[in-house]
């Protein structure tokens, strides 16, 4: 058959697989690290390798175990060869030397001992034996703990090289004898050039705005984005343009999406469901769509605050034109608040039974709320506005000497007009404007005459309102008072108030104390707003200089030992210490008659005494 000899087909991602450091792109402070490090001869035992799928970890290993071994060099090299044997076979992945480990399909801890095992004996034919195991955070506990007394004090002529996407997962243990680098995602620019040289080697045709799909949906990953870049130029048989990509993504026109975001933020509901529609017709996902909006208010939200942090080849230039203008159309409080309704609105697609449905409602919510004012923006109009009508009805209901007598309203009716009240309160009456409902005002000459309206007989006059009545008086001495504060729920403050506070003086109303040095600096500020939400304002905690008692907490205390003194001066406890001299008295409780309940006599009960 003709295709038996014909070389199988070997997928992008493989292919331009970098084999060395100057190959590895969007890792500059990487390659500058370890570069430092090979020229000084100062390699670490071991090395953790983390970042998102894709960007290089397991390829960086590799060339690290290149630039280890490669027989062309004396020593450690930047730059490998790539051709001598060595090379050849840590890119084929058959070195005898160099062992490439998936820890998620070895995950238990015989695994782990039987590789060990082989860490003490030299390596056969490379100057360095290189264990390089990916996915390290799939290790078991015990696996993790066979290996760190050998990470630790490793042979010298051993390098251990760890990959993972899920760093949070190593333990601590294990960080810590390794140097740490973070593979960063690659940017998009450089994403796009390295996409674009190789579709060049390929001779596939593939538009720029291609690219720019294929490089935002990898999302910084060199191995996602040549894997699309491979489906691309499959599906079109050598040539992918941006349409191709599109539906190959199951994306939306971007330039569409744009118009469907600027036709819902300016309230155009109607046009914006058309749009939708019309998406979805073509093949968009209704909850993509939502999802383009959500990067499109992140885009504009952060070219609002941060003028060109995009790079000019992530988006078209139209694209770029449109953003511009609408993020400085739209506010961030607006901005912000299509964020959280576009997240709202993606949740309801993934879980409503007809994520078209979710999405045109996202969409009617989205205009709608375009009209909301801004809260702070409301807040000083209302501000500014209330200061204007106060003035308004002030001069309002200033009553005319006409209409301060009885029975003279204005002309045109009771428009304007407002019943005054009084309040006894602070010593002096205050008037209260009360504006009535605003009645039409007088059609003119020329109008039809109308019905005379009925009389209304008088309301009463308004009586003024009582005086408030006085509060209830506080506790009645200062024990009633941390009662009080206890039953309130504030055990910690009823504790200071008995440990950290000496009495000066104490009313009903008032309260003054000298604090010991361990008493909270706020304690009387909480106090106050505990006791003046039912007391009144007129409560009052003061601190003092003066001679003062002790504390509640050692009064007590001093109560007790004189209570002591006085049960051990009794002379039926002498008489029972004279017997049992080492007995210790725990306190004295009369006995109760069986009938009477009635104490008899002082004599203590048998529970109060213990040898």
């Amino acid at each position: 058959m003709s295709g038996t000899n014909a070389v199988p087909y070997q997928v992008l991602a493989r292919k331009y697989r970098p084999q060395t450091f100057d190959e590895l792109i969007g890792q500059e402070a990487l390659v500058r690290t370890l570069g430092n490090a090979i020229a000084r001869n100062r390699l670490h035992h071991g090395y953790m390798l983390t970042g998102v799928r894709g960007v290089g970890k397991t390829t960086t290993a590799r060339i690290i175990a290149k630039a280890l071994n490669c027989r062309n060099a004396d020593g450690p090299t930047m730059s490998p060869c790539g051709t001598c044997e060595d090379c050849r076979a840590i890119v084929d992945g058959r070195h005898i030397d160099v062992q490439e480990l998936d820890a998620a399909s070895r995950t238990k801890v015989e695994q782990m001992r039987e590789l060990l095992d082989g860490v003490p004996y030299l390596p056969v034919q490379a100057r360095t034996k290189v264990y390089i195991i990916d996915e390290v955070h799939m290790l078991s506990s015990n696996s993790f703990n066979a290996l760190l007394k050998t990470l630790e004090e490793p042979p010298a002529h051993v390098i251990f090289i760890f990959a993972t996407t899920e760093i949070r997962k190593v333990p601590v243990t294990v960080l810590s004898r390794c140097q740490r680098f973070d593979l960063r995602r690659v940017p998009a620019d450089k994403l796009i050039a390295h996409l674009s040289a190789i579709a060049a080697q390929e001779q596939a045709e593939v538009d720029p705005g291609a690219l720019q799909l294929i490089a935002r949906a990898a999302e910084g990953s060199v191995r996602d984005s040549l894997s699309l870049l491979d489906q691309a130029i499959a599906q079109g048989a050598g040539t992918a343009d941006t349409a191709l990509v599109r539906d190959m993504l199951g994306l939306a026109d971007r330039m569409r999406v744009l118009d469907l975001y600027e036709a819902v933020m300016g309230g155009k509901a109607a046009d914006a469901l058309l749009l939708l529609r019309e998406l979805h017709d073509a093949g968009a996902e209704a909850q993509i769509v939502l999802q383009d909006m959500l990067e499109i208010t992140h885009w504009l939200s952060a070219e609002r605050l941060a003028p060109g942090h995009e790079p000019p080849e992530a988006r078209s230039g139209p694209e770029r034109e449109k953003g511009a203008a609408l993020s400085a159309a739209l506010p961030m409080p607006v901005l912000s608040r299509a964020w959280s309704l576009l997240l709202k609105g993606i949740e309801e697609c993934r879980i409503a039974p007809a994520p078209m449905a979710a999405a045109e409602m996202t969409l009617i919510r989205l205009a709608y709320a375009t009209d909301l004012p801004d809260p702070a923006d409301l807040l000083k109009r209302l501000q500014a506005g209330g200061g204007k009508a106060a003035q308004g009805r002030q001069t309002a209901s200033a009553p005319t000497p006409a209409a301060a007598a009885p029975g003279n309203a204005p002309s045109g009716g009771a428009s304007g007009a407002s019943v005054v009240a009084f309040r006894a309160g602070g010593g002096a009456s205050q008037a209260r404007s009360v504006p009535l409902p605003e009645i039409a005002p007088d059609p003119g000459p020329d109008a039809m005459p109308e019905a005379a309206p009925e009389t209304v007989p008088a309301e009463p006059p308004v009586p003024a309102v009582a005086a408030a009545s006085p509060p209830a008086a506080g506790p009645a001495d200062f024990r009633s008072l941390i009662q009080y504060v206890m039953n309130k729920g504030e055990i910690n403050l009823a504790g200071e108030l008995t440990h950290n506070v000496r009495l000066v003086s104490y009313r009903p109303d008032r309260l003054e104390v000298a604090l010991t040095d361990k008493a909270q600096p706020d304690m009387l500020t909480r106090l106050t707003r505990v006791m003046r939400k039912e007391f009144g304002a007129q409560w009052t905690a003061l601190t003092s200089s003066e001679a003062s008692e002790s504390t509640l907490h050692d009064q007590d205390e001093q109560a007790k030992t004189e209570d002591a003194a006085r049960q051990l001066d009794d002379p039926m406890v002498r008489a029972v210490l004279e017997v049992f001299p080492e007995a210790k008295l725990l306190g004295i409780k009369p006995i109760m008659a069986p009938e009477s309940g009635e104490p008899v006599g002082d004599a203590p009960d048998d529970e109060s005494e213990e040898s």
